[in-house]
């Protein structure tokens, strides 16, 4: 829980999101003190924040594929991930 954004920044979509799945675990425990939880809060809505740009990436991507008139991939632009 101790992840810095920079950290958080290096994660896979599927990595952010298993440990966003954990942030939001333990907060419906409701086992943690106050303080803990709020920095439970904010990792996980960092977490989130990385998840939608990654999202956002992907469905850019797949809007820059482009096809012929009978379906087939003519061009793809890759989308960047920084």
């Amino acid at each position: 829980m101790t992840e810095s954004v920079t950290d958080i920044s290096a994660l896979s979509f599927e990595d952010a999101l298993s440990q966003l799945e954990k942030v939001v675990q333990k907060l419906e425990l409701g086992a943690a003190p106050l303080e803990e939880s709020l920095k439970l809060y904010t990792y996980g809505a960092e977490l989130k924040k990385h998840c939608e740009k990654r999202l956002e990436d992907a469905r850019l991507q797949v809007e820059k594929i482009s096809l012929s008139k009978t379906g087939q991939v003519e061009g793809v632009a890759p989308a960047e991930f920084n």
